[in-house]
């Protein structure tokens, strides 16, 4: 195996690997600052010696034992020249659980230590902001690089995040633990809601020159059906799985040859991932078996669902369609989640009943830097004929837009209007 192939291949397991490698550290040292330091001594070691030695068999445990190896050098340094009797009895009782021959087979809880890291980087102490830097790249295995370009922020923002969320972590105590029932709604939520938000990011990029970004939903799902196994009970868990599922199926058939984007009327569903849509279908049986009430994730899974069975746009069930957004509203009292009502309603009742439901909107502050407000309301004014207002309307939802692919595609529906 060449140099290069041998460097893909380590870039390919730490993927993998990265996650209950620092996770079962963690549970260790109990500082996940510690725990991603020693993580990358060892990939550092391994980038140093497979490529003369080969990859392991076992490429987990490899690492495992590198990074133990490394904590105890640490350790026994630190003890060395350290006086402070508290400090050494804590850090003598990390070395003895370290220094353990057999610990990397004994990992039989990693399971259980990744569910405990995924609270952890989802937790409220740290801003949305940077539990999304910090789930990435302790979860996703993504490089600071990497994640700067996805966000579209500097690589010195995202380093500067993912210290100062580590650091906050250390500093407010926050246990390596799964919360107790009495807090687990509302950081099961948050660790969704991050996961969702790198999903999304990926489907259809708010900025950039690249309408979709397949990195990133890849990372998203990896992440949701890691939770989904670590938390079967959990029907929103299942309901977001589904959701992407269902949404990712689609990626093939977003962007034309040239990158441009291709909007749902006009995709062709032969090159949607069948494959990818029946397991969006089995997730959501799963999570519609679990609960009574549909959740948000499992409503918006099920709108996916109408969708994906449909062959054609005209022959989607948009009665049904409107009838769980009409749920979804009730239970998020979103203004995106109400203009996204008022499409299925044009679809299913007309663009005059649209119509109206977007301008009652129009004065909502959530929709007022909103591109797809005027560009959602110039797809029913030209629906109407209006052409001259719907053009206006393109105009403006293209100086709003940020992403340079859709804004293309805003312009070219605007000049539509004038021929």
């Amino acid at each position: 195996m060449t140099a290069s192939a041998t460097n893909r291949a380590i870039d390919a397991v730490w993927r993998i690997e990265s996650a209950r490698l620092i996770a079962g550290l963690t549970r260790i040292v109990r500082d996940v600052a510690v725990a991603e330091d020693l993580a990358q001594d060892a990939l550092v070691a391994a980038l140093e010696q497979w490529p003369e030695s080969g990859i392991p068999h076992n490429p987990g445990a490899w690492l495992m034992a590198a990074a133990k190896r490394r904590g105890i050098d640490a350790l026994r340094r630190r003890v060395t020249f350290e006086h402070k009797q508290e400090l050494i009895g804590h850090e003598l009782q990390i070395l003895q659980q370290l220094d353990q021959p057999d610990l990397a087979a004994r990992l039989e809880d990693v399971q259980d230590d990744v569910l405990r890291l995924i609270f952890m980087t989802c937790h409220p102490v740290l801003s949305r902001e940077a539990r999304v830097a910090l789930t990435l790249r302790l979860l996703g295995g993504l490089s600071t690089p990497e994640i700067a370009r996805a966000f579209l922020a500097s690589e010195g923002t995202v380093a500067q995040r993912i210290v100062r969320a580590k650091r906050t972590l250390a500093e407010a105590h926050v246990p390596f633990e799964v919360p107790g029932r009495d807090e687990l709604a509302d950081r099961l939520s948050a660790v969704l809601e991050v996961i969702y938000l790198v999903f999304n990011e990926g489907y259809a990029a708010t900025a950039g020159e690249h309408w979709i970004r397949p990195p990133l939903c890849a990372d998203a799902l990896r992440l949701g059906r890691i939770l989904a196994a670590l938390m079967p009970p959990e029907p929103e868990v299942h309901g977001l799985l589904a959701l992407m599922e269902l949404q990712a199926s689609r990626l093939r058939a977003r962007v034309g040859p040239r990158g441009e984007p291709v909007l749902l009327g006009d995709q062709d569903r032969a090159r949607w991932d069948h494959l990818l849509v029946q397991r969006g279908l089995a997730a959501l049986r799963r999570a519609e078996k679990l609960s009574g009430t549909l959740g948000p994730y499992t409503l918006q899974a099920a709108i996916a669902a109408c969708h994906a069975r449909a062959r054609s746009v005209e022959e989607t069930d948009w009665p049904r369609i409107v009838a769980l957004y009409d749920g979804l509203a009730a239970l998020t009292g979103s203004p995106v989640v109400e203009l996204n009502r008022a499409v299925a309603v044009t679809m299913a009742f007309g663009p005059e009943a649209g119509l109206e439901l977007v301008d009652s909107l129009a004065d909502e502050r959530a929709l007022r830097s909103y591109h797809l407000l005027p560009s959602v309301r110039g797809d029913f004014l030209v629906r109407l004929g209006r052409l001259a207002e719907a053009r206006d309307e393109f105009v403006h939802a293209a100086d709003l837009c940020d992403n340079a692919r859709e804004r293309e595609l805003l312009l070219s529906r605007a000049v539509a209007c004038d021929s």
